[in-house]
């Protein structure tokens, strides 16, 4: 059995590996669109060069698709490919977009507002870094990506010799499909940074976190520069109540957010861990029933886990936590980043549906916060 920590730690992965390649390969596309490598090598026509290297940036683009399958699949996914995948993507459209500005094809000031999006949210991301939050990424920013890729792809042909070949009818056509892709692509651009500065505005001191209608920071600041794991200690001294909490897909995350808190022990009482649905069943008194035509991913199997837990404990608020965080585990009408969240108390049992975006840490990460604040509101409900 290969060590899990071990292959987390390796970086020569297949994924890793094609992900380097497409980093090297950039120079050649470069080099395939502005040299006349044409009278170089002896053979070929000037004409089709945009092309061929239409057809490298193409290669080069479709295998961001390959190495995040691979690293999925493969149980691969390390920090070294978190970290180059997306520098990969945009190594590979702002080398093409100096390019077309080399040639005349495109205006500066539409590539000034893409690298500018990029170093705006970069930094973000090094604040939220520096203060252990992650800010879950949207498919805002992974169509941006594509329309960019798909522009640029069309930017390259459109004012090459086959496609004025076949009439000026047609090449006008192209032209106007090309800024119009570009066009999606830089709005898409402006909307996906928005959209990104929206979710970090408490980071960047726009205004306070509004927990009622985010809750997707577990290290979420307020003024004092109180946590949120802190928050749910303190009103649960302030209440008199003892909390639990019934994990699945979390596997104890929620009760280390918990009792890294000091003085938590006042009123942490324990979790029930409970990965398997034998262990749903055995020590929390999930139904079998409940199991087998709901789902363990269901409200029905999340309310019960709180419930279990709750009375196993003897506490006064449970929280349970139960969903799929990947990369495999979906199935149809329940994706990949489905969570159900459950809270107990002595006023009744609920829970709620969560769709995460983002990879298996970010959904557990974002479980945890959207847990915590559940079990913040149900302490301080009067």
């Amino acid at each position: 059995m290969v060590d899990a920590t071990h292959a987390n730690e390796n970086i020569k992965t297949p994924s890793n590996v094609i992900t380097i390649v497409r980093i090297l390969l950039v120079p050649v596309f470069v080099v395939a669109i502005l040299s006349p490598w044409t009278e170089w090598v002896g053979f070929g026509s000037a004409d089709w060069q945009s092309w061929v290297a239409a057809a490298i940036f193409i290669l080069i683009s479709s295998t961001d698709w390959l190495d995040g399958y691979l690293a999925r699949k493969r149980n691969e996914v390390t920090d070294f490919g978190k970290f180059l995948d997306p520098l990969a993507d945009k190594i590979l459209v702002m080398a093409a977009l100096l390019v077309l500005i080399e040639l005349g094809s495109l205006p500066s000031w539409i590539v000034l507002v893409i690298v500018a999006r990029e170093f705006i949210v970069s930094g973000v991301r090094m604040v939220a870094a520096s203060k252990g939050e992650v800010i879950a990424a949207s498919y805002l920013g992974k169509f941006k990506t594509v329309f960019q890729m798909v522009a640029i792809v069309l930017f390259v042909v459109k004012g090459s010799a086959p496609i004025a070949g076949m009439g000026s009818s047609f090449a006008l056509a192209v032209n106007v499909l090309a800024w119009a892709v570009m066009a999606v692509a830089l709005m898409l651009t402006v909307v996906s940074m928005v959209d990104y500065l929206s979710k970090a505005r408490h980071l960047i001191g726009f205004r306070p976190k509004d927990r009622g209608a985010d809750e997707n920071v577990a290290t979420d600041m307020r003024g004092d520069g109180e946590t949120l794991p802190e928050r749910v200690i303190e009103a649960a001294k302030a209440a008199g109540m003892r909390i639990g909490t019934a994990e699945s897909c979390t596997g104890g995350l929620i009760s280390a957010a918990l009792t890294s808190v000091a003085g938590s022990s006042e009123v942490v009482w324990g979790s029930v861990v409970s990965y398997s649905n034998d262990v749903k069943t055995a020590r929390l008194g999930v139904s079998p029933e409940t199991l087998e035509t709901k789902g363990a991913v269901s409200e029905e199997t999340a309310c019960q886990m709180a419930d279990g837990v709750r009375a196993a404990l003897g506490v006064d608020v449970a929280v349970s936590v139960t969903g799929i965080a990947g990369p495999g585990g979906a199935v149809p009408g329940k994706p990949v980043g489905t969570v159900w969240i459950g809270v107990a108390s002595v006023a009744g049992t609920h829970a709620a549906l969560h769709r995460f975006d983002g990879d298996r840490e970010d959904v557990r990460r974002a479980a945890v916060d959207a847990a915590l604040g559940m079990l913040l509101a149900s302490l301080t409900q009067r």
